[in-house]
């Protein structure tokens, strides 16, 4: 930032003496030049400290959109936490084997079959974890089912707890089964990564069997996507600026729209 070009000093009228043409008497004339306030030897670097706020955080096994808040962006992160918003995951899964972990790189626990399990029971499963987990959003929600307020807000998706409350999934569904290998999407509130890992052992233990996580990928938070991400290649000013001015009408918006 401070290596960037800096805007040009401000312009100030000062009455200079000026020798009067023909050698008359000195005159003071007005002239306009730079403010010495301005000027890089006097002011220092522009930049001296950059405050930067951490979002929704990913673990060490985890990967996807991270938010990050640079100076008065921290402030609209927090903002932003307090709205609740969804978060979208990609999990994948593989069952006939648990580890204590639940991921595919912890200690091995056991081995079990899986021949037996069908996509139809899958998602059978999944239903079940989808129907409890509504009915645990509508009671962290605090709002009268029987209410035009929650018939508006219904219409709008905006019924969400408005305070802490443990994980809730919001919507789950199977993107691949090929066994042993499956792949989830995940809406949730309020989650860790190993609270999902955790997801798909206890799936496993429904089937009659046994699975390990074998990823976890965020796709979005709140507004911001995959899209609005930078990869490494991508960590220098420019495209953090431009990055930045392209989120801000739809954060603006979500803003409005929820506090």
């Amino acid at each position: 930032l401070n290596a960037a070009p800096r805007p040009p000093p401000r312009q100030q009228i000062r009455f200079l003496p000026t020798p009067a043409a023909g050698g008359g008497a000195v005159e003071l004339v007005p002239t306009r030049v730079p403010v010495l306030a301005d000027h890089p030897l006097v002011r220092g670097p522009r930049f001296k400290r950059l405050k930067i706020g951490a979002g929704h955080r990913l673990d060490v096994k985890a990967s996807g959109v991270f938010v990050l808040g640079v100076g008065h962006g921290n402030k609209l992160l927090t903002d932003l936490y307090n709205c609740h918003l969804t978060k979208v995951y990609t999990v994948g899964g593989l069952f006939g084997k648990a580890t204590e972990d639940f991921s595919d790189t912890g200690k091995l626990v056991e081995k079990t079959t899986f021949d037996h399990i069908t996509r139809e029971k899958l998602e059978r499963i999944l239903a079940v974890i989808q129907g409890t987990n509504q009915k645990a959003l509508l009671m962290y929600s605090n709002i009268d089912m029987k209410t035009q307020e929650a018939y508006e807000l219904a219409v709008k998706g905006l019924i969400r707890p408005m305070e802490k409350s443990p994980p809730i999934i919001t919507a789950v569904r199977c993107l691949q089964f090929a066994p042993p290998e499956f792949q989830l999407e995940i809406h949730c509130l309020h989650e860790t990564q190993q609270y999902l890992r955790k997801i798909i052992h206890e799936i496993g233990l429904e089937l009659k069997s046994s699975a390990v996580c074998t990823q976890v990928r965020r796709t979005r938070d709140g507004v911001f996507t995959l899209d609005d991400a930078l990869p490494r290649t991508q960590w220098d000013l420019q495209s953090i600026r431009d990055a930045i001015q392209n989120c801000q009408l739809k954060v603006k918006t979500e803003l409005e729209k929820t506090l």
